[in-house]
């Protein structure tokens, strides 16, 4: 996906994303698509891009260098906003999947979720520098409420776990 530079002049890395087909949040309608960690149209945003793999989601994101919280540490809040957009991402894919419909369909009701409640826990410190893979299972999904378990690795090692009950925004939500 290559990089780009911050309005700071430092560069960074946009996510990496292994599958050629569209990510959840290339098919949020253009009213929808301004979230700083997952609208791909805000320009300073990250872009994250989620998939289904089997029953869980995945995204990936490499942290720059500016993301740190210590030498050599992503930093706690670059976590946690990776993990709310990624969950909020599946819990829309989540409600699309319960109706039997793919994302793009253009029928009502529209699904986008935002985060009600985001639990982090953070499990080890979680080295900056090499990619982040965040993966997510949807638990359960009750009405208009999604529950998606995430947790972030690296290089397979859990560093971060969290828990996110998402709602879907009503029908009648409009900027």
């Amino acid at each position: 996906m290559g990089s780009r530079r911050d309005p700071a002049g430092a560069t960074y890395h946009r996510p990496v994303a292994d599958d050629a087909a569209p990510a959840f949040q290339d098919l949020y309608p253009e009213h929808l698509a301004h979230c700083y960690g997952c609208g791909r149209l805000n320009e300073h945003g990250y872009h994250i891009r989620t998939r289904w793999d089997g029953e869980e989601s995945v995204t990936r994101f490499t942290p720059s260098p500016f993301h740190t919280a210590v030498p050599g540490l992503v930093y706690g809040g670059l976590l946690a906003s990776l993990v709310d957009c990624h969950s909020t991402g599946t819990a829309a894919a989540a409600l699309y999947r319960a109706d039997g419909r793919a994302m793009d369909d253009p029928e009502a009701p529209l699904h986008r979720c935002v985060t009600g409640t985001l639990t982090v826990r953070f499990a080890h410190p979680t080295p900056l520098g090499p990619e982040l893979e965040i993966r997510g299972l949807v638990t359960a999904v009750r009405g208009r409420k999604v529950t998606v378990a995430s947790r972030v690795l690296v290089n397979g090692e859990v560093t971060v776990d969290a828990e996110a009950i998402c709602l879907d925004l009503p029908g009648s939500f409009a900027p």
